[in-house]
């Protein structure tokens, strides 16, 4: 064997890579310079000499140098944020990105990108706006609430609730709605960053209104209902509802605020689809200020929605932090179409992707999980069927309730094992994720929708065709 002196002079030169035909392509195909491309074979190369030096190595040919830095510029073009096929069943995956937006918000997206808009500006007046008003009007008009604004979630909308209206004063909230939700944000953490002091009364499980009446003081700002959206209390409880809370508020003059964290406009309840009272519910039952989420069961963009009094509302406005906190024009173009759809509730059944997929039910599940059956089945050598299953709502959504649903499981196969074929799908293009259960692959067909058949079929046909090696080849 060659000394690694040897070895490492051997490396190609920087300017001897870029002119292999497999990087000049990759170059083409991505758009990159050549000065880029210089950085990125630097790299490369540096790299591969320490991995010569440590051992980790013991010979690198030309061939794969030019793999390497191929692979590598190819890295660096790859878009990071990709479409995925949602295969679990979660409607509102977190990790997924939560909500698929209605085709009429994403067109309202690519609008606002394309062109100047009248963000802050009044057309009628030639004067500078505000952009709260962009969606105040459709808010209030959906919910009853007098007053509306909108920031980047509803984490921010929590923190700017307390902050505004609580900093330095007594906030009180039953102990069984001390919550955690996803990125470990707690009610009591976010409470001590705005600067209000946390009251707790009741016990995990059994709160009463006597409870909060007795621990209102002169120092108190807020009576605080958090819904309990990702978990459930079961068994010895007891609660104080939306409405009961809102009555002893007037009484005591002190506004009542629910963070109701998933946000329903459209009743699923009529459907068996869980139990969560509606944004209008709330307010209703006199609740003086909400707050929800924009990407959770109201299918629209990543928002934090604050509705309610007015007087309220105004002193969130004027707040130092609500500028911090504020949505961009895509995030307002996109919840504005969303908001829309649901002026007829027919029609957003039928274009909210959230509100369809949750809504689906098993037969037509099926149709589309048979409809790609019967054109992948003859490609797969072990058993592919359809069986039923469960669905959840996900995203700290309807916490408890399970959706039937049909799914089509790859039974076990010597040359294709459960997690070989989970990984094989997930790393392809589109990125296909399902999930692994008794030593099965299953594709849940409830958050596979019509329009990802196509994809869906011929990535399937590739994986289970193509050499089983997988080895990356050049563009």
């Amino acid at each position: 064997m060659s000394s690694l002196h040897e070895r490492l002079r051997a490396l190609p030169a920087v300017h001897q890579v870029l002119t292999d035909p497999a990087v000049i392509r990759a170059c083409e195909v991505w758009g990159i310079d050549r000065a880029h491309a210089t950085r990125v074979i630097q790299k490369t190369i540096a790299a591969l000499r320490e991995a010569l030096r440590s051992g980790e190595r013991t010979a690198i040919t030309r061939e794969e140098v030019a793999d390497a830095c191929v692979a590598a510029l190819r890295d660096l073009a790859a878009p990071r944020l990709r479409p995925v096929i949602n295969g679990t069943g979660i409607v509102l995956h977190t990790n997924l990105g939560r909500a698929v937006l209605a085709a009429e918000a994403a067109e309202a997206m690519t609008q606002a990108a394309r062109h100047y808009t009248n963000l802050e500006f009044e057309l009628a007046s030639g004067t500078r706006g505000s952009r709260h008003a962009l969606v105040e009007g459709l808010i209030c008009h959906l919910t009853g609430a007098e007053a509306a604004m909108v920031v980047n979630n509803n984490a921010a909308a929590v923190l700017l609730a307390l902050r505004a209206l609580a900093a330095g004063k007594d906030v009180i909230v039953s102990r069984g709605e001390l919550v955690e939700i996803g990125g470990s944000f707690r009610v009591p953490d976010i409470m001590a960053e705005s600067g209000a002091r946390l009251v707790e009364v009741g016990t995990t499980n059994r709160t009463r209104l006597a409870d909060y009446e007795q621990a209102i003081t002169d120092e108190t700002a807020l009576l605080l209902k958090v819904h309990r959206s990702n978990f459930r209390i079961v068994g010895f409880t007891e609660s104080v509802s939306a409405a009961e809370l809102a009555a002893l508020g007037q009484r005591r003059g002190i506004p009542v605020y629910e963070d109701l964290g998933s946000g329903v406009l459209f009743d699923l309840r009529p459907f068996g689809i869980g139990n969560e009272p509606t944004v209008q519910d709330s307010l209703q039952a006199g609740v003086a200020l909400v707050s929800f989420s924009g990407d959770k069961l109201l299918g629209g963009p990543q928002a934090g929605i604050l509705a309610g009094r007015r007087d309220l509302i105004q002193r969130l406005k004027r707040h130092p932090l609500a500028r911090a906190l504020r949505c961009d024009k895509f995030t307002l173009a996109a919840l504005e179409a969303t908001l829309r759809l649901y002026l007829d509730p027919e029609r957003a059944k039928a274009r909210i992707p959230t509100l369809r997929m949750l809504l689906a039910t098993p037969s037509e599940i099926a149709a589309r999980a048979r409809r790609y059956v019967a054109e992948i089945a003859r490609y797969y050598p072990g058993n592919v069927e359809l069986f039923d299953d469960h669905s959840e709502a996900g995203g700290g959504s309807l916490p408890g309730v399970t959706l039937p649903t049909v799914v089509v499981a790859f039974g076990p196969h010597p040359d294709w094992p459960a997690h070989r074929l989970e990984r094989r799908f997930r790393l392809g293009d589109p990125p296909v994720v399902g999930r692994v259960k008794d030593d099965r692959f299953l594709l849940d067909f409830r958050t596979i929708r019509d329009e990802d058949l196509p994809a869906l079929v011929a990535r399937t046909r590739e994986l289970l065709t193509r050499d089983s090696n997988n080895t990356p080849s050049h563009p």
